[in-house]
């Protein structure tokens, strides 16, 4: 297979990290200053990705280009895209006094010219395992003449947890025949004696969770592009509102225009919504490598610009 019939791997980078309280997709976990976007490509690019699309805002453009940029562009074909306030279809415009990002639904309408035939979408600061993306990158291969067949990689929501502070995840339910049929948003979810809750609402620990890894063929961004322009006429002047990728998908499920098929993750998550997770994610890291998992060193040598 060529370098341009493999899919894209869309990397979202642009989120400020409020909670985080800085760049967290710029902050080193591994032994010789890995990031987790580092084991995420590594990952990928075994499992037959041909090239990424980083999309970032351009006040962190220097500092990206000089560390993840640099060294990851050495190894695999790098696009950039960048996610502004002012990045908007023809004819819109932001409300006066908007200051918050769009949203990752916004974030992915972006990359239309940036991608091919098909792409996956991950986020900068999670880090989801390598069977993860051997199974999307199957599941691409295998459905290429289906323009509008797409995936998404499910956790296991008490794998998904931060024992640091509360998480809002989408908690999805499938069919039979594990074809995604909603994604419900719950915010607030905390672990409360030995439980996951959401408030009032006691949960199993077992629910399917959307972690934002999905598989996507070009069909995506026509319900991209409407979902988009709907909400900034309907939304964008509420302070907090974003337009997240799951209403898309929504809206494709919804219309019966395509499916998403739900590819349940072997691999373990982790992540860091909160600053106090970072020790935690080393250590998980440490053990794959103590396990062979992944060499002491991601890329032969000590990374660069760390």
């Amino acid at each position: 297979m060529s370098e341009t019939a493999k899919p894209a791997l869309v990397v979202l980078a642009a989120g400020i990290g409020s909670r985080y309280g800085g760049l967290k997709q710029m902050d080193p976990v591994g032994p010789s200053g890995e990031f987790i976007i580092d084991y995420s490509i590594h990952d990928a690019v075994r499992a037959g990705f041909g090239s990424v699309v980083f999309v970032i805002r351009k006040a962190i453009e220097p500092d990206f280009r000089a560390t993840i940029g640099q060294r990851i562009g050495e190894r695999m074909p790098v696009r950039y895209v960048f996610q502004e306030l002012n990045s908007l279809p023809p004819g819109c415009s932001a409300p006066e006094g908007r200051g918050k990002p769009w949203g990752t639904g916004h974030a992915v309408l972006l990359c239309g010219e940036a991608v091919g035939d098909s792409f996956a979408v991950i986020n900068a600061d999670d880090f989801y395992g390598r069977d993860s993306f051997e199974k999307l990158a199957d599941f691409l291969r295998s459905t290429s003449d289906d323009p509008h067949a797409h995936a998404m990689v499910g956790f296991s929501l008490q794998s998904t947890l931060s024992p640091h502070g509360t998480v809002a995840r989408g908690i999805c339910r499938a069919d039979g025949t594990s074809r995604l049929q909603n994604i419900e948003e719950v915010t607030g979810i905390g672990v409360v004696d030995g439980r996951p809750r959401a408030g009032n609402r006691v949960l199993d620990g077992s629910e399917l969770v959307s972690m934002n890894m999905w598989g996507f063929k070009t069909s995506v961004f026509q319900a991209l592009d409407q979902g988009f322009r709907t909400f900034l006429r309907t939304d964008a002047s509420k302070p907090g509102a974003e337009f997240y990728l799951p209403a898309a998908v929504q809206m494709i499920i919804s219309s019966g225009s395509g499916t998403v098929t739900v590819l349940p993750a072997s691999s373990s998550w982790m992540g860091m919504t909160n600053r106090e997770d970072r020790a935690a994610v080393s250590e998980q890291i440490a053990g794959l490598i103590a396990s062979g998992a992944y060499p002491h060193s991601l890329w032969g040598s000590r990374t660069k610009g760390t």
